[in-house]
């Protein structure tokens, strides 16, 4: 008789935990989150990176001549977000595609008085102001802080190698006799650089200015600096 007793009572419990479990177990599958449990939501959640922007340091003063023969300085930047590149006119490569990420920031803020943008010539010896006011045109540059700078070969090789550390150089083996990179510099209102970090939590310095993923980043970077 105990034994009888014993069995219901346990039956008792089996039926009561199926009337209150088995539905939410049900509803958890239809749901796909049957493996999501309150602690492992947690975990899941714990490695996302601090995407606050990286302060990499001063940007280098610099003062060229623009594609209206006028002596253009960082300190036509003050108080403007902008975004600093190297190219030359004539590269086969990879500066089309640059120069074209370059106006589709322009298109995105145009009209802002804060943004602006700064393309330096690495040929300046073909790259004269009347060269680079054409060839402005012709990519569709209509925003007036975007300057085509050009001047002394020597003084702008430094300004990239040393002062921002963006490779260029001349190589005669090379298509266009000249190599570079396809960075583009983020400037914040102050003058210093910024940048995001990338997953593992590292300042990524320069922007990837060939690949939609780059220019996707920076434009919502140059978003979130011009609120600063």
């Amino acid at each position: 008789m105990l034994k009888n007793k014993s069995y219901i009572g346990i039956s008792f419990v089996i039926l009561v935990f199926g009337i209150y479990a088995i539905p939410k177990i049900v509803d958890r599958v239809q749901n796909n989150s049957i493996v999501q449990g309150d602690r492992l939501d947690k975990v899941s959640g714990s490695k996302e990176v601090d995407q606050k922007l990286v302060k990499v340091g001063p940007a280098p003063k610099f003062e060229l001549t623009n594609q209206d023969n006028v002596k253009i300085s960082n300190d036509f930047y003050k108080g403007k977000v902008y975004v600093l590149e190297f190219f030359f006119a004539t590269c086969p490569s990879i500066c089309p595609k640059m120069n074209a990420n370059m106006v589709t920031l322009q298109n995105a803020f145009f009209g802002n008085p804060n943004f602006g943008i700064v393309s330096i010539t690495i040929d300046p010896l073909h790259d004269t102001p009347a060269v680079l006011k054409e060839h402005g045109e012709l990519l569709g540059a209509k925003s007036a802080n975007w300057n085509f700078l050009t001047g002394d070969k020597d003084y702008i090789y430094n300004l990239s190698n040393k002062g921002f550390n963006i490779y260029v150089g001349e190589n005669s083996k090379v298509s266009g006799g000249f190599e570079h990179s396809g960075l583009f510099a983020l400037i914040d209102k102050k003058g210093n650089i910024r940048c995001r970090k990338d997953d593992y939590g590292n300042p990524i310095l320069y922007y990837d200015g060939l690949e939609k993923k780059g220019v996707r980043e920076i434009q919502q970077d140059i978003q979130a600096l011009l609120k600063e």
